[in-house]
């Protein structure tokens, strides 16, 4: 079984890539109490969960916003594990949204079950929301362009258009 951890009060929590555009693994971030956790994650969780986060925002008593700092990932030591689903909740008291990452499992050849899933679980300020999304929004402006066509990515290599067939 995978390790699981509980972040409690994350000094940092961001998303990262690592390689070429097209060819990239994108991967959760999170330091605490001298931890770092890094996940492998699709690039459309981590675009879905900014979504998700800055909505939330709304549930949070207001605060006041000042300028945001993207939250720029460190190249990580170790990808623990593959994100497979992701839950949200509110922590009303605390002023923070909790985030729980659950690890996806494969079934075995003989259709094993496998053991429980690990989870992680970081409690978030609306600042590191906000600093996430904002690196989110970063990640994707480097991405590959769209044929205006198709909408499918265009390699450096070039793009065959289904459409011009």
């Amino acid at each position: 079984m995978s390790e699981s951890f509980d972040l409690r009060e994350p000094g940092r929590f961001t998303v990262g890539a690592i390689g070429e555009p097209g060819r990239r693994v994108f991967y959760f971030q999170a330091f605490a109490e001298g931890t770092e956790v890094a996940l492998k994650c699709e690039k459309q969780q981590a675009q879905a969960l900014a979504e998700h986060l800055v909505r939330l925002l709304d549930d949070l008593p207001a605060r006041p916003e000042g300028p945001i700092v993207a939250a720029e990932a460190l190249p990580p030591t170790d990808l623990l594990w593959a994100v497979g689903s992701i839950s949200l909740g509110i922590d009303q008291e605390a002023h923070r949204i909790l985030v729980m990452f659950e690890e996806l499992l494969e079934i075995g050849e003989d259709d094993e079950i496998p053991e429980d899933p690990a989870q992680v679980r970081v409690r978030l300020t609306p600042e590191q929301v906000r600093a996430y999304a904002a690196q989110v929004d970063a990640l994707l402006a480097s991405s590959r362009p769209l044929c205006r066509l198709c909408e499918a990515p265009i390699d450096p290599s070039g793009h065959a258009c289904p459409r011009l067939n």
